[in-house]
């Protein structure tokens, strides 16, 4: 029960960190491509790698606190961090086709899927 409140906590502050961090971004460089987004992805990327990294080096964090981070704030600031870290791994232990394979797949189904959802409710609500 600790981690799971763990997860929600972070996952509330990862959140509020993603819709803030965008928007403020947004208004500062502007419209007409998503900056703001693009910056959490690679802002959060880089966070996960850190955590990673930190805790197989010199940091032992408790199982709940670790969830907290990678799971719920770094999991609600960006998906995308998690993404990342399953890329890396894959390419770490040498698979590079199933990275390649990874990385094409969750792209173009993620963004068919997305397409799918648009088209469904359109034509639901037409």
């Amino acid at each position: 029960m600790k981690t799971i409140l763990a997860i929600a906590a972070g996952g509330a502050l990862g959140a509020l960190g993603r819709h803030f961090l965008a928007y403020h971004v947004n208004a500062l460089i502007g419209p007409g491509f998503p900056w703001g987004i693009f910056v959490c992805n690679v802002l959060g990327s880089f966070a996960m790698g850190v955590l990673v990294e930190a805790s197989a080096m010199f940091w032992s964090p408790s199982a709940e606190l670790r969830a907290f981070i990678a799971v719920g704030v770094l999991g609600a600031f960006t998906t995308f961090s998690t993404f990342s870290l399953d890329v890396v791994l894959l390419l770490e232990r040498g698979d590079m086709v199933k990275a390649g394979l990874y990385v094409t797949a969750s792209v173009l189904c993620g963004v068919i899927g997305l397409f799918a959802g648009l088209h469904l409710i359109r034509a639901v609500m037409a």
